[in-house]
């Protein structure tokens, strides 16, 4: 099994977003799966309160950086959209 490392970003809530997560809501209170589009607004997964998710993965932004004995990314900040807020670093199995 081997582990990777990916970067996405966050843009803040926004009426959109808590429109759909209202709707996510009363489907998962009502015992029914929410509406499709709501679904793949979220990306398939529940809503995170981060906000809207921004896969960064062979963004401009973003290059994967490596020396003799490390390995990760660099962010150029100046390439990222102006409305992300938040980013975060994630490893998986």
């Amino acid at each position: 099994m081997s582990m990777s490392t990916h970067v996405i970003g966050f843009r803040p809530p926004d009426d959109r977003w808590r429109q759909m997560k209202a709707v996510y809501d009363a489907s998962k209170a009502a015992g029914i799966d929410p509406p499709q589009v709501v679904q793949a607004f979220f990306e398939y997964g529940p809503p995170d309160e981060a906000g809207v998710e921004v896969d960064l993965d062979g963004s401009d932004a973003v290059r994967e950086w490596k020396d003799d004995s490390s390995l990760g990314f660099e962010i150029d900040v100046r390439n990222l959209p102006p409305d992300l807020h938040i980013l975060r670093f994630y490893n998986s199995w």
